[in-house]
């Protein structure tokens, strides 16, 4: 008689930025020019550091580095302003996501999305590429934790929400402290290289280029 092998994973959880779309450049641009309208000059190097920890850090981050008076709810809603401009009718998702979006379903597997920027972002990137919220089970964004990557809050909270055990989750990210994130809180991660080297994000389980060159063979382990 043939017993059936089950399998470990359960659920995949999406980070954004880097791995559904890539906004980088927009977000990037929005905070310049955010600086800029206050009198100061920052490059887009300085926000690279800062990269996947959300908001409050990217633009935040950024303010400590330069000693520049920072007021961080104004920033953030002056910078979205200046990003939802900027990405209106430009972006689109990243090669494979839909694919890769229907594989997990073919398997059953549980999606959510764990993303450290804000909601309105969030709502933002999706209704401009086109990708119905409902896709996605539970959404958490930076705003619903207190603890932003590399802490693994945010993808403890999304498997709470699965009602699935972390350690039968994969964390999709791109960026270094989200392949931190998701190992901390106990899950295999995929790391796509759409953001950093794969030395930089050597702490990965898997290392691929973007969702279209995953093997889908991650999704049955």
């Amino acid at each position: 008689m043939r017993m059936e092998i089950r399998k470990q994973i359960e659920a995949v959880l999406f980070d954004m930025d880097g791995v559904l779309l890539d906004s980088e450049e927009y977000i990037c641009r929005a905070g310049v020019e955010m600086f800029k309208e206050k009198g100061y000059v920052v490059a887009p190097e300085d926000f690279v550091e800062f990269t996947g920890m959300g908001e409050n850090r990217y633009l935040g981050g950024v303010a400590e580095k330069h000693h520049i008076p920072f007021n961080l709810e104004k920033a953030k809603a002056r910078t979205y302003e200046i990003y939802a401009g900027l990405v209106r009718r430009k972006l689109s998702l990243l090669p494979g996501v839909r694919e890769f979006i229907g594989k997990c379903r073919d398997r059953g597997l549980k999606i959510a999305l764990a993303s450290s920027a804000d909601r309105i972002k969030i709502e933002i990137n999706l209704n401009e590429t086109g990708l119905p919220q409902d896709t996605f089970l539970a959404i958490v964004s930076g705003l619903d934790i207190e603890h932003k990557k590399p802490a693994p809050d945010i993808f403890l909270r999304a498997a709470e929400l699965l009602d699935t055990d972390p350690a039968r989750c994969l964390v999709v990210e791109d960026a270094i402290s989200g392949v931190a994130a998701g190992k901390a809180a106990g899950a295999k991660v995929l790391a796509l290289t759409t953001s950093f080297s794969p030395a930089e994000l050597s702490g990965a389980d898997w290392i691929t280029d973007t969702l279209a060159t995953a093997d889908h063979e991650v999704l049955d382990w």
